[in-house]
């Protein structure tokens, strides 16, 4: 039932904000439960301000998706209080029984009224540091394609009984070009110039990723102290958490990054579980891929090296894996810390202290 659209919201309500790709729905709590307003609202900055920009002061919750970074600035600039829902937390809505939109509005909208901490709210980046991170994504994105077309080259000529030759990513077309059978050269150059065209478009983007680091966020080449960290991960770490003081503590970055293992311990039973793989997947994969190096065989030595290898022991690839996802999560941890302090790296702190204990 649509009611006043613009009596309905003022001081003390609760509004719950269903977001969908086109079209939202909202629902307006009273402080005592009252539905006093619902409706459906455009997903567009107009739509929005027409909605929401000549109303008093409320609490609006939203869940996070694609458009809740935007949506929660332009409400914010409304001078509306934002909650931004972690939607992976919040089973009474994605396990519902009885899902609709109106039905995840109002229980936005209760949840906001009755504790907003039932919402696991979490803080977006701000809109440079979204821009700036698109750089980031984008380079990744041409960098998977190139490994798909290269895999996809070596797949077809493996299948007719031939094979290329190893070499990086880089040279690849420069190594296999004249190497490619004569009945596939029609199906295969076609698709190395693509690569090639990728390969250069990949170094545009290092030059733009050594840019941004450097003007913008000088702070990365202080985590560049530590082995196998490099121009991509440091910058990725600097501009998803943005803000070194929002944690208490720097062992709190574990569990924001998903590098935490996962517990559901019921009396005498712990079982151990995977990492929970909670938060910024693209920043956690950096992390894992320098964890791989750190305990591969180019590494130069130190602490976490050594700890890491410790914690592997076997050769059973589960262990492996544990001390993959450990090393990365110290590691997040380690550069935290330097960020926040701007104390000098030193790979073999932990021997030295028990050199002199």
């Amino acid at each position: 039932m649509k009611k006043d659209s613009t009596a309905g919201i003022g001081e003390g309500r609760f509004v719950g904000l269903d977001i969908s790709d086109k079209q939202g729905t909202y629902v307006v709590l009273t402080v005592d439960g009252r539905i006093v307003d619902e409706g459906k609202v455009p997903m567009t900055k107009v739509g929005l301000d027409r909605c929401f920009g000549p109303r008093d002061a409320c609490i609006i919750a939203i869940e996070t998706g694609t458009h809740s970074p935007w949506i929660s600035r332009a409400l914010k600039a409304m001078a509306h209080d934002v909650i931004v829902a972690n939607s992976r937390q919040i089973p009474l809505i994605f396990r519902s029984n009885r899902k609709n939109d109106r039905l995840d509005a109002l229980s936005l909208a209760k949840l906001a009224r009755l504790d907003p901490e039932l919402l696991h709210p979490i803080t977006h980046r701000s809109a440079k540091a979204q821009q700036d991170l698109a750089v980031l994504h984008s380079r990744d994105a041409l960098v998977t394609s190139r490994t798909a077309l290269i895999n996809h080259v070596r797949g077809v000529v493996k299948a007719i009984g031939e094979r290329l030759p190893s070499c990086s990513t880089e040279s690849f077309v420069h190594k296999v070009e004249g190497k490619i059978p004569s009945g596939l050269k029609a199906a295969l150059i076609p698709v190395l110039e693509i690569v090639a065209e990728l390969t250069e478009r990949i170094a545009g983007y290092n030059r733009e990723i050594d840019r941004l680091a450097r003007e913008s966020y000088p702070a990365a080449a202080g985590l560049r102290q530590v082995n196998g960290v490099g121009p991509l991960t440091s910058l990725a770490y600097v501009i998803t958490l943005e803000d070194p003081q929002r944690f208490n503590r720097s062992r709190d970055v574990g569990p924001y990054l998903g590098l935490t293992p996962k517990r559901d311990q019921s009396g005498n039973n712990d079982p151990q579980l995977h990492i929970t793989r909670a938060g910024d997947v693209f920043l956690r994969k950096l992390l894992i891929e320098c964890a791989h190096y750190i305990l591969g065989p180019f590494a130069t030595d130190c602490d976490l090296r050594r700890w890491g290898l410790r914690l592997a022991g076997t050769n059973s690839q589960r262990a492996k894996k544990r001390a993959v996802a450990a090393v990365a999560r110290k590691l997040a941890v380690l550069l935290h810390r330097l960020w926040s302090t701007g104390e000098v790296y030193q790979p073999f702190l932990q021997g030295q202290a028990n050199t002199a204990a």
